[in-house]
């Protein structure tokens, strides 16, 4: 019995580990939100964050990874500097952007079209099979459709409010920086952010990819940090050239400080670590299959910190995203079964070759064995 749940517990750890993820993700979104409203420029916040990842990251993999690191070669620091890019130093000012012009709920349901585009991606590359016609194929299928139409309802239908609790709690009451801020962006910049967003889900979608081709190749910690260092010097070099004020670098013992160290440490250091052990393990798929989630995440935060209230629309999207993500995995535990029992049938199948081999040459080997 002790057997059978020690498997099962390890069976479920990537998906743990995901969820974990996506609640870290979820502060993510608050702490944003917080320093963006305290005045902080997103493209600094965005710097700062590559930064202290890349000094999180960087003693973490000397100590863990420090004898079974292979060689860095030139592809593997090709693929950091561009995953520095795709997961970093672009994706991240995408979505930082998109956010000053629209609003944290509109690029909060732009991430979810990372797992359409990882899956469409993946197949494209062939790193996923459609199989359509496999009941596995349909499930994938149909649970990415039922996450993002979750996502969608969860973002653009409220109905009626459902006073389940109240905190009273404003956390931006408290971190006002005394901006006036328009009650509705233009319908360009609307457009623009959108824009930005789509353009942001798409790298992280072409991260995820990437990413999966390093964890086959390099350890998690080491991989993050290279994608750190990389991430970090793009980063600041954009910052530089287009923050001119110095001024606006300066931290202080405030939620700047702890958005940049969260941010940092915890975003885009310990949670990327994980997504490449369980990109290793899972694959991309699996790793997008659970960012519909974060929608899920920040409603329930804003809902505890932010002093906003939830709505049916709420509720019934999150029930669609949790029915999607059952599906993509259902349909991927299959496959993973079938690649499994393939496997094993192939292994088995070399193995008795090999006996027969071994058999007949040991009648040469011996005449007294021959007719």
């Amino acid at each position: 019995m002790s057997g059978k749940l020690g498997e099962l517990l390890e069976g479920l750890k990537p998906a743990m580990v995901m969820v974990i993820v996506q609640i870290a993700f979820g502060g993510i979104n608050v702490f944003y939100k917080l320093a963006k409203n305290d005045g902080m420029s997103v493209k600094i916040m965005v710097a700062y964050r590559m930064m202290v990842a890349a000094a999180s990251m960087i003693p973490l993999a000397l100590v863990f990874d420090w004898k079974g690191r292979p060689k860095l070669t030139r592809r593997i620091a090709l693929l950091s500097f561009f995953l520095g890019i795709f997961g970093g130093s672009l994706s991240h000012n995408l979505y930082a952007e998109s956010l000053a012009l629209t609003s944290a709920t509109f690029i909060a349901a732009m991430t979810n079209l990372i797992p359409a585009m990882t899956f469409f991606m993946a197949v494209v590359l062939r790193m996923e099979r459609l199989a359509i016609r496999t009941n596995a194929g349909k499930a994938k299928v149909l649970g990415t459709i039922l996450s993002i139409g979750g996502a969608m309802i969860l973002t653009f239908y409220k109905g009626a409010e459902m006073n389940i609790w109240s905190t009273h709690i404003n956390l931006l009451h408290h971190h006002h920086h005394g901006m006036t801020v328009p009650q509705q962006s233009s319908s360009r910049n609307q457009a623009l952010g959108g824009f930005l967003g789509i353009a942001s889900a798409v790298s992280m979608a072409v991260w995820m990819i990437l990413q999966a081709k390093l964890s086959m190749v390099y350890p998690s910690y080491s991989g993050t940090a290279l994608m750190s260092i990389c991430a970090s010097i793009q980063s600041v070099a954009y910052a530089l050239c287009t923050e001119r004020d110095w001024s606006a670098w300066t931290l202080g013992w405030n939620i700047r400080l702890i958005t940049v160290v969260y941010t940092g440490a915890v975003g885009s250091g310990l949670m990327v670590a994980l997504m490449t052990w369980v990109a290793r393990r899972k694959g991309a798929l699996f790793i997008a299959s659970f960012y519909p989630l974060l929608l899920v995440v920040v409603a329930i935060a804003g809902s505890l910190m932010l002093d906003e209230t939830l709505h049916v629309g709420s509720v019934l999207g999150a029930l669609f995203i949790i029915l999607g993500l059952y599906c993509v995995l259902w349909g991927k535990s299959k496959e993973m079964e079938k690649t499994t029992e393939l496997d094993a049938l192939i292994k088995s199948s070399k193995e008795s070759e090999l006996r027969d081999t071994a058999a007949v040459e040991a009648q040469f080997d011996d005449p007294r064995q021959l007719p």
